[in-house]
This record gives C-alpha cells, sequence and structure tokens, in this order.
C-alpha cells in the first residue's frame, strides 16, 4: 500500500502550521503586557493544540490505513467571552504595541493556514479529506475574523489618536 504522497505532505504542513501557531500565540501570550490581550492569545494557542491533537489523529490512521477517518464538527467557539475581551484589549494596548504586532503577525499566521486547508479541499478526491480540510479553513476563518476585526479596531484607534483623517 503506498501512500498518497501529495496527501501527506500536505498533513505534516498542516501539522507544521499548527504548531507554530500555538508556538506564536503561546509566546504572544507571555509576552504580552494586556492581561486580556494575554487570555486571547492563550485562547487560540489552545485551539491550535485542538488542531493538532485532530491532525495527528488524522496522521496516523493515514499512515497507518491510507485513509482519513470521517470528521466530526468543531467545537462551538465561546463568542461571548471572545467579544467581551476584545473590547477589553482595545481598552488595554497601544494600537502600536507589542499586542497590535502580534495581531497583525496571527492575520498573516491564519491567512497561510486558510490557503493551504482551502487549497488542499479544492485538490482533494477522498471526501472524508475533502471536508476535514474544509472544516479547517472554516476554522481558521473564525480566527482570522476575529483578529481581522480587533486589528481594524485598533487601527482606526491609531489613526484617531494621531489624527491621520485628512478632514
Amino acid at each position: 500500500m503506498e501512500l498518497n504522497p501529495k496527501a501527506l505532505n500536505v498533513l505534516k504542513t498542516a501539522l507544521l502550521l499548527e504548531r507554530r501557531g500555538k508556538a506564536f500565540y503561546a509566546n504572544a501570550a507571555r509576552q504580552s503586557e494586556s492581561k486580556s490581550a494575554s487570555k486571547i492569545f492563550e485562547m487560540m494557542a489552545e485551539e491550535e493544540d485542538e488542531h493538532i491533537d485532530f491532525l495527528v489523529k488524522q496522521f496516523k490512521n493515514f499512515s497507518h490505513t491510507n485513509k482519513f477517518l470521517k470528521n466530526e464538527e468543531p467545537p462551538e467557539e465561546d463568542n461571548a467571552a471572545v467579544e467581551i475581551l476584545t473590547e477589553k484589549v482595545k481598552e488595554e494596548i497601544s494600537a502600536a504595541g507589542f499586542e497590535a504586532a502580534a495581531i497583525s503577525a496571527a492575520i498573516d499566521f491564519e491567512n497561510r493556514a486558510i490557503e493551504v486547508y482551502s487549497n488542499r479541499a479544492k485538490e482533494a478526491t477522498d471526501p472524508n479529506e475533502k471536508q476535514m480540510y474544509q472544516m479547517l479553513a472554516d476554522w481558521e476563518k473564525t480566527h482570522h475574523q476575529l483578529l481581522y476585526r480587533l486589528n481594524e479596531d485598533l487601527k482606526e484607534q491609531i489613526w484617531n489618536d494621531n489624527n491621520f483623517w485628512p478632514f
């Protein structure tokens, strides 16, 4: 039984992306001076951990059977807690500080994951693999939307604080 090399490489890439994301978020949480930003980064690191666990199970199964497991739905996110934390983050951090830079960098991480997962979802012929990557892409999109919205609000804040408006 020869493993599909493309499927295997994408799984390896996905695991690497998630591990790097977890390391990034954990480091940002430790370095943040904002308790709310730190909590958001910790939550993101925990979610990356869930992605890693999920992908490790898929990788092990695929390595042994050359098949992907049927996927479960991702857990519901606690949007109320995230909304409260987001408002606190905007109050606690400087739009030009470390946390804002980390949020901007995190957006790039999420964009890369969305691209990898979306592309593989389109290419995959195994229905479980296709569903898995689409689910992961959608999951990462929720992270991206949160970070993007927060980044836009912080950008508005710095523009207002520095009178960047032409009128």
